[in-house]
């Protein structure tokens, strides 16, 4: 029996599902980059980060990669090349002049090897959906498309460990794991497009951290290839492993700076049987703080999923995307899922949990199901809001953590310092582990906006103790502000690292650590 006021969601459309793209995959790079204006040059844009020295790509330099690869793995054609240059949300945009598409460590062994020797430098790219302009070249560096590594080793169904190459595509696994009632450990929007090397390299968080912990946790080991070609194998399936020093944690979220991972060992949980999700409206953010802590202690070990949306934020999806939401007008939206092994009990404790939070007057409206095609019309809603704000024109994207009380105290100050020069101020995220994405919205980039959100974002972000990367890495974008989340010793000591590693600095250059 369904709690009071949750209505059970039937007859909602799951409007376009499985028909419209999440996020550009690779065979859609040439027709997007072609289909739609170009953003400028980041050269152009962010004119006070200047080209290394590095060596200008000639005849040599593809006549070596072509001897090694074969023509058709050496993309030289500008037109082809476009798509790996521009990042998916058209914030950034290199000008490389050629992409390689290696296969095996070994070629990317071979790879680093001559580009070090050579001081060729070398942008690391998977899925291309990253969001902070990581994944795309700055000036003219050589693309190293990790897609054509894409094979799975093992999956051992004892232990959960599943070995594969970082070009796997993540929903690719996840389907292969579910053969035998295992899952991913991690689930994002991109799942369709990104690959696990990328989600390893920058250590993506997700929407189920809150009960699957992140990939510093998850991941077992990895096999990496450091700039001078030589192969670092950390690659143990082992769960625990005391060995000194843990070094697979150096390439996690490093952004392909320090090594290029190029296979991953991996904790995979088995598959949950009976999976629950209530979708509700609310009229405060103290209610969703309300809720968030009543689920944390009614739902327990089965709460995978805790998010919020807000108003704008559903409004960009519904309005500028076409989606139906299955509840009326609220300022505040929450998702909650439960992932356990016994429906009826499982049930039970979500019912309850929705009974109590309706009776008490935390949630106004809401609907729940356990239907897979309608859990998916949900969650879609959800995955496709950074979809939806592009349709406004360009979005100023801020992925950062606060302590939990303060998560979305940043948007209300946002919006009255922006004022009318913005399209929307939103926020949605990860409430469960106090990750907000912060979005801001325009007909097209300004530089007048960009000037009055950064540095003011990163500086609230700071005095109240958080994090100015919260999932989604540093990357290009936040070079900058890394100071506002390290110290300066901690930064000194990534820049000894990374000069150790990486002498000649041809890995992923302008990224991370500030110039």
């Amino acid at each position: 029996m369904l709690p009071r006021g949750i209505i059970p969601l039937i007859g909602l459309r799951p409007v376009s599902l499985g028909i419209r793209p999440s996020f550009v995959c690779s065979s859609q790079r040439r027709e997007l980059a072609s289909a739609e204006v170009l953003p400028q040059l980041t050269k152009d844009r962010y004119p006070h980060v200047k080209r290394g020295e590095y060596a200008k790509l000639d005849q040599h330099h593809l006549g070596f990669f072509k001897d090694l690869l074969g023509p058709d793995r050496v993309i030289t054609d500008p037109s082809d090349c476009e798509g790996f240059n521009v990042d998916w949300i058209r914030n950034v945009r290199g000008y490389s002049q050629c992409v390689l598409k290696p296969k095996t460590t070994e070629e990317v062994s071979k790879i680093l090897s001559f580009c070090n020797d050579n001081r060729v430098a070398v942008c690391p790219q998977g899925g291309n959906t990253g969001l902070v302009g990581g994944s795309v070249p700055v000036f003219d560096e050589v693309v190293l498309w990790t897609g054509l590594m894409n094979n799975v080793m093992s999956i051992d169904e004892t232990s959960g460990a599943l070995v594969c190459q970082a070009g796997c595509i993540l929903e690719h696994l996840d389907n292969q794991l579910a053969e035998k009632n295992l899952m991913m450990p991690l689930d994002l929007g991109a799942k369709g497009s990104c690959h696990i090397g990328g989600n390893v390299s920058t250590n993506a968080g997700g929407l189920r951290l809150l009960r699957y912990g992140n990939l510093h946790g998850t991941v077992l080991g990895v096999e990496a290839v450091k700039a001078d070609g030589e192969i670092i194998d950390c690659l143990s399936t082992l769960k625990k492993d005391n060995t000194g020093y843990h070094l697979k944690h150096l390439f996690i979220g490093s952004e392909g700076t320090l090594g290029i991972i190029t296979k991953i060992a991996i904790q995979c949980p088995p598959k949950p049987k009976a999976v629950n999700l209530a979708f509700l409206g609310l009229k405060s953010f103290e209610n969703v703080l309300k809720i968030l802590k009543k689920a944390k202690k009614d739902l327990g070990e089965i709460l995978s999923s805790c998010e919020m949306i807000d108003e704008s934020s559903l409004e960009s999806v519904t309005e500028n995307l076409k989606l139906k939401s299955p509840l009326s007008i609220h300022p505040f939206y929450m998702l909650v899922e439960t992932h356990g092994s016994n429906k009826e009990h499982d049930e039970e404790k979500m019912n309850k949990f929705l009974e109590d939070v309706m009776e008490e007057g935390l949630a106004l409206d809401g609907t729940t199901t356990n239907e897979p095609s309608k859990m998916k019309a949900i969650w879609d809603l959800r995955e496709s809001i950074t979809e939806g704000l592009m349709k406004d024109g360009y979005a100023f994207k801020y992925d950062i953590s606060l302590p939990t009380k303060h998560f979305y105290s940043l948007v209300p100050v946002l919006r009255e310092r922006v004022g009318d020069i913005a399209q929307r101020v939103c926020g949605y995220g990860h409430v469960g582990d106090g990750n907000i994405h912060l979005n801001v919205t325009t007909r097209k980039f300004s530089q007048e906006m960009l000037d009055k959100i950064e540095p003011f974002v990163f500086e609230y972000t700071s005095k109240l103790r958080g994090s100015v990367s919260a999932e989604h890495g540093i990357g290009f974008k936040k070079t900058k502000y890394v100071h506002f989340s390290k110290s300066k010793e901690s930064i000194a000591l990534m820049k000894k690292l990374k000069a150790m590693m990486d002498p000649n600095g041809i890995l992923n250059p302008y990224k991370v650590l500030p110039c």
